[in-house]
């Protein structure tokens, strides 16, 4: 680190422009809290279409990317920083950009030896007027996160997704549909250090009530999570690996998140998406995780500052 963080000052960005934007205040919140009581100088930005303008003025030491969603956490944001000169937290432009398209990000874990599921990229309005493939499936944007706009067609439903095909739709006029894999939903939050990316551990994750929507994710009580996973130890194993694996071949630096889908039937493991800016609110599975390891969360809001400041 180049500096004490008592002598630093922090750009912490939150709100933004996205569909994630409440989640996005709440971390930034809390991020923002964590540093000033750690002594820092903080800055609480909402980030809007000025935000070159508006850190121009205030010459931050470093920004703290507290960004969801679109724009701030699809390369564009990080395009602005590196244009500035900004020493930032998370992944970089082309990192995160591609782990925002989830089709594109498919294609390098593929090809690195991770496991994803199957499926492709179809027209919504096909997708609402037919089953492009045999339920059970998922439908969910090409490039949302937090499970925005995910839709689960169960096993013999009539009706595709007419959701998908409305006029008010917001998400592309493609969407990703992929195989549902029945079984545990897990996630593996991994920290980019120097000797090379460190798998912290596994969260099995319950749905109070249904799917594993935005608002499980996000809402008080929405799910429950099991805390490290109850897994058969290769599984737990090659779950980390996974993560490392994926973190490594897509670029990502700082924290990442891996989701995995665990068929415990057919004992099969695979890797739903890679998350390169997860949630830090007070029900974010990253924090839990680096608990769980010995780091709190004022800890791990530091540890991602000097990790932004290392020299790259």
């Amino acid at each position: 680190m180049r500096a004490p963080l008592n002598t630093l000052h922090v750009a912490v960005l939150m709100g933004g422009l996205s569909s994630e934007r409440e989640v996005s205040l709440s971390s930034g919140r809390g991020c923002a809290d964590a540093l000033e009581g750690q002594a820092a100088k903080v800055t609480r930005v909402d980030a809007g279409r000025d935000l070159a303008q508006v850190l121009t003025a205030l010459k931050p030491d470093v920004v703290f990317n507290a960004l969801h969603g679109k724009w701030g956490e699809d390369g564009c944001v990080q395009g602005i920083l590196e244009t500035l000169k900004i020493p930032y937290t998370h992944s970089g432009v082309l990192a995160s950009a591609l782990a925002m398209d989830k089709d594109k990000s498919k294609a390098v874990l593929r090809a690195a030896g991770v496991i994803v599921p199957g499926g492709g990229l179809f027209d919504r309005h096909e997708v609402a007027s037919r089953h492009v493939i045999d339920p059970p499936y998922v439908v969910k944007p090409n490039a949302e996160g937090s499970s925005v706009g995910v839709f689960l067609v169960r096993e013999g439903a009539n009706r595709p997704v007419a959701e998908v095909g409305a006029a008010d739709w917001a998400y592309g006029d493609q969407v990703m549909v992929e195989p549902f894999i029945a079984g545990k939903e897990l996630a593996v939050t991994v920290l980019g250090e120097a000797t090379g990316p460190r798998a912290l551990t596994i969260t099995d994750i319950t749905p109070t009530k249904g799917f594993y929507d935005y608002e499980a994710k996000y809402a008080e009580g929405g799910s429950t999570h099991v805390l490290p996973a109850e897994l058969p130890p290769h599984v737990f194993d090659k779950a980390l690996r996974q993560a490392e694996l994926a973190h490594a071949a897509m670029g990502c630096r700082g924290v990442s998140r891996a989701d995995f889908r665990y068929d415990d039937v057919n004992d099969v493991l695979v890797l739903l998406e890679i998350n390169t800016q997860p949630g830090m609110t007070s029900t974010s599975l990253a924090p839990e995780q680096a608990a769980y390891v010995g780091m709190d969360y004022r800890e791990l809001v530091r540890w991602m500052v000097e990790d932004a400041l290392c020299p790259r």
